[in-house]
């Protein structure tokens, strides 16, 4: 059994397990030429190892000759830490056993981890080997992002400054180093000057105010501070969260590409690719030379000279280049739309043989227009489609920025599996190149923010030479990513006249196809403003606007994140441990949720029924949630983003997966209400609606509706032919009014209204295919909101098989479930561990047993008497760790028979109500002191 020290590190353990995975490079499309290409600019040097941290206070060399003795070679730094590069302060001093894994428990307290880390001024400080195939050219040091400000020097010559966390440092490093040899490299990181006193979840006081006076300082972690979705964090983020690394050019520098894409809509046959660059000489000499644009069989240049200490913007467009206008291009999609095509454009400028400098950009071939002509609502379309935008609202990436590549795509990959395609980028927190590139790949649009909060939560900026400097970088920087769909200039509020007027001139100058929006809460439709607590399904289709940007209810995790994520001893009683991670009083309304519950499914007995209630009730209200505006499809809704989709510690609201990657049922909910062709119930109305995000008109479907008592005898059945229209909800008919008349059928339909009842829907298509199912547990008329009878239902014992496919460096679970009847088994959950089944009585064990992150093909699914269902999970080989998989099953009524399966599928007893004592789950109000 572990000891105590060992379980307040499993949280730390699942979070090291995500590896950073470097970057793949992106080759250029390779052109025949008739003569010897240029020798190519050297690959860029990563540095990303040899650093060391200290606290400026500690470090003997003071004042302003500091810098140049630390980032001296013959410099022997003493006792400093080994620093995690890129990575926030606070991460290198956990690493480094000086305080405990922040997000743990209550381990983010003052009173363990100190605020004094934010009013810190660090050192970094790094010795790398400049690569010797720089010779001869000019050489580059490049920060891609420090948090606040910092003071840059090498080989004891001071380079210069960077201020504010979302602007790059690029330093000319020629004169002070030299290709083979080494150069030592010091940054002094200080903190933002406003950190800012952030108040203390508890249950006591609820999750109190957001924000402060840390908005003054614009562009930086502004949310660390403190909100209703996250703790203040000590360092408030400060560090070099970026990675940092060399590169090396000739005299003349290629900057600031732009790649924009027209389509002659509503034809898609074709595109116009225009290409822009700025061309920078850096010599006191005039220089000449070509500038090669190519991909993918195009291939054009143009000649260009530069006077001394110049720039030039280059323009290459269809009418001076036809080959810019490509004959049927492969176009990028939204997520459920289309395939996400990315091309790659190779853009040089050459001298005499030799490349001065190049870049490789992706991008896809796209259109994106914002207005249709039958509505005044903002409507996104993509390629001449109407797309119906899914979305989740990203607070922050991670509370401590640890975001290696392969942890955002299992984010963003769990939003593609969700059926999402679009993520909102709130107050642009979460900036970095991974994030838009993966975006990319899965077809995920992005509404991209910049750095205010609402007005309420903080002041504006004070300094707006910095504040329009890191977004203009910022814009430079990812423009050309074809997920990038909006750009908003501040959250719930508008920005203030002078930041308004010169972000209006740079969309005008920088941003030549994408909507400027300057408020997330109104214009065209838009609106914030949530609610964000648990509603009932019938709630979230009473709505009037169109672009909804924040709506949320609590999303409780799985019985094992939640074992994962606070001490043993606070299992059992809500207390200040489950405030801290934002179950309390506030907008989620955490406070009352417990009883919510209660009212709704029945008392409480203990932690474990509290999850299996809730996973009922996230997915209830996620369902609905996406199916309430489904309902009303571009009449007038063009939009829902759930806030949240990403939750930036461990939580128990706004999430449809946990901080340690594992999904609750939230995911599943909104995946199924996201299906393209999509069969749902009206749970507002009763009617019966099928869903249509196609762009074209479906013809000869069937959807059948069947009811069930909660014995699983069926009790009536119905078909229904189904035609309709593209992009539109088509109405069915009432099948399951709150009372009174059924417009479908007779006194029978009235009599069931007397129970609780299950409905199983289906789809088929003309040929018999099935396009959708979707499964609904209903009230009595009466008491449309009193699900208790639902315990009732007796225990389902499944019969189950697991079988393995290896493929590549991941491996498939093939599990084929089936109800024998006679009950319903409602809301089926598998969760793949590895090992074998555990024997150990420590709960703790089941937490380090799962493979995490996982992606299956539905989960949480309702079986009725006769069905079988074949699910599949999909994970990396590797994180097996060389052990043998299993699949535990759990949910509401379930029980598992694994006959003779190759790979074990058994009961998961952690999750079993009967596996612990009865506490009834008490609220308990104290202080964290």
């Amino acid at each position: 059994m572990p000891n105590r020290a060992q379980k307040l590190s499993l949280f730390a353990i699942l979070i090291a397990s995500f590896v950073s995975l470097s970057l793949s490079a992106i080759a250029a499309a390779k052109v025949q030429q008739p003569h010897t290409e240029p020798s190519a600019i050297p690959v860029p040097e990563i540095l990303s190892s040899g650093w060391e941290l200290q606290d400026s206070t500690k470090v003997p060399q003071t004042g302003s000759g500091a810098g140049a003795i630390l980032s001296a070679l013959t410099y022997k730094p003493r006792d400093w830490y080994p620093a995690v590069v890129p990575g926030t302060v606070l991460t290198t001093l956990v690493k480094n056993g000086v305080y405990p894994e922040p997000l743990y428990g209550e381990n983010n307290r003052p009173d363990r981890i100190p605020e004094s880390l934010n009013k810190t001024t660090w050192w970094y400080r790094t010795v790398a080997t400049v690569p010797s195939s720089y010779r001869g050219r000019n050489i580059w040091l490049n920060l891609d992002g420090i948090n606040f400000s910092a003071e840059v020097w090498v080989n004891k010559t001071y380079l210069g400054t960077m201020r504010g966390a979302f602007k790059r440092g690029i330093f000319d490093i020629s004169d002070y180093v030299k290709p083979g040899e080494k150069a030592a490299i010091a940054v002094l990181i200080k903190p933002q000057p406003h950190p800012g006193d952030p108040h203390e979840h508890t249950i006591a006081d609820g999750m109190v105010t957001n924000g402060g006076i840390t908005a003054l300082d614009g562009p930086t972690f502004l949310s660390t501070i403190g909100w209703d979705w996250l703790p203040g964090i000590r360092d408030r983020d400060s560090g070099i969260w970026a990675k940092v690394f060399l590169s090396a050019s000739g005299p003349v520098v290629v900057k600031d590409p732009l790649i924009t894409t027209a389509l002659p809509l509503p034809r898609n046959d074709s595109a116009d690719i225009a290409i822009s660059t700025t061309l920078e000489n850096i010599t006191d000499q005039p220089q000449k030379g070509t500038l090669k644009a190519s991909f993918e069989g195009v291939s054009i240049e143009k000649e260009v000279e530069l006077a001394p200490k110049s720039s030039q913007k280059v323009s290459l467009d269809p009418g001076a280049f036809p080959a810019l206008h490509v004959e049927s291009p492969r176009l990028w999609w939204p997520n459920g739309y289309g395939p996400q095509n990315m091309y790659s454009l190779h853009l040089s400028f050459d001298q005499d043989a030799k490349t001065s400098d190049s870049q490789t950009i992706p991008f896809g071939i796209r259109t994106i227009t914002y207005s249709v002509p039958d509505s005044d609502n903002l409507t996104i379309s993509v390629n001449g489609v109407r797309i119906f935008i899914r979305g989740g609202d990203w607070g922050l990436d991670e509370g401590m920025k640890r975001i290696p590549r392969e942890r955002l795509e299992a984010e963003i990959k769990m939003h593609q599996l969700a059926n999402m395609n679009l993520i909102r980028n709130w107050v642009g927190q979460s900036t970095g190149e991974d994030f838009y590139e993966l975006c990319d790949k899965y077809g995920i649009l992005l509404w991209d923010e910049f750095f205010q909060p609402n007005p309420s939560d903080g002041p504006n900026p004070d300094d707006l030479d910095t504040y329009i400097a890191n977004v203009r970088d910022k814009i430079l920087r990812y423009r050309n990513h074809p997920s990038i769909a909006v750009w908003c200039a501040r959250n719930e509020g508008f920005p203030p006249k002078e930041i308004d007027d010169q972000l209006r001139v740079l969309m005008a100058e920088l941003e030549p196809t994408r909507r400027y929006q300057p408020s997330s809460t109104s214009g065209a439709g838009v609106n914030s403003g949530g609610p964000y607590r648990w509603r009932t399904p019938r709630e979230y289709y009473n709505f009037s606007e169109a672009f909804k940007t924040e709506i949320g209810t609590s999303s409780i995790p799985t019985i094992e994140s939640l074992q994962g994520m606070i001490p043993q001893k606070d299992w059992e009683q809500i207390d200040d441990d489950w405030a801290e991670h934002d179950l309390a009083r506030g907008a989620s309304a955490g406070d009352t949720y417990p009883k919510t519950l209660a009212d709704r499914y029945g008392k409480i007995a203990n932690m474990a029924d509290f999850v299996r209630k809730s996973q009922l009730a996230n997915y209830e209200a996620y369902r609905a949630m996406y199916e309430g505006r489904n309902a009303k499809l571009f009449n007038p809704s063009t939009a829902v983003i759930t806030w949240m989709s990403n939750p930036a510690q461990p939580s128990f609201v706004w999430q449809l997966y946990h901080h340690d990657l594992e999904p609750n049922s939230a995911l599943f909910a909104v995946k199924k209400s996201g299906e393209p062709i999509h069969v749902q119930l009206n749970e507002s109305t009763g009617a019966l609606e099928v869903i249509n995000n196609k762009p074209e008109v479906l013809r000869g479907a069937t959807a059948h509706l069947a009811v069930y008592d909660l014995t699983g005898a069926l009790k009536l059945e119905h078909d229904f032919p189904v035609a309709g229209p593209a992009s539109a909800a088509i109405d069915l008919g009432q099948v399951d009014p709150l009372g009174g008349h059924c417009e479908v059928w007779d006194q029978k339909c009235i009599e069931i209204m007397s129970q609780v009842r299950l409905l199983r829907l289906t789809l088929n298509d003309a040929a018999g295919q099935q396009l959708s199912q979707n499964f609904y547990w209903r009230g009595m008329a009466s008491q449309p909101d009193n699900l208790q009878d639902l315990d009732s239902m007796k225990t389902v014992t499944l019969k189950a098989t697991a079988t393995r496919e290896n493929a590549g460096e991941d491996v498939r679970i093939t599990v084929h479930l089936t109800n024998p009847g006679p009950g319903i088994a409602l809301m089926t959950h598998l969760q793949l561990r590895r090992g074998k089944p555990s024997s150990s009585k420590d709960p703790l064990v089941n937490v380090t047993q799962r493979v995490l992150p996982v992606y299956y093909s539905d989960n949480y699914i309702s079986l009725v008497p006769g069905e079988t269902r074949t699910i599949t999970i999909e994970a990396a080989a590797a994180d097996l760790k060389g052990e043998s998989p299993q699949v535990v099953v759990d949910g509401w009524n379930i029980g598992v028979s694994d006959i003779a399966s190759s790979i074990p599928v058994t009961l998961n007893s952690n999750a079993q109500v009967d596996h612990w004592p009865t506490t009834n789950l008490p609220i308990v109000a104290h202080t964290w002191k």
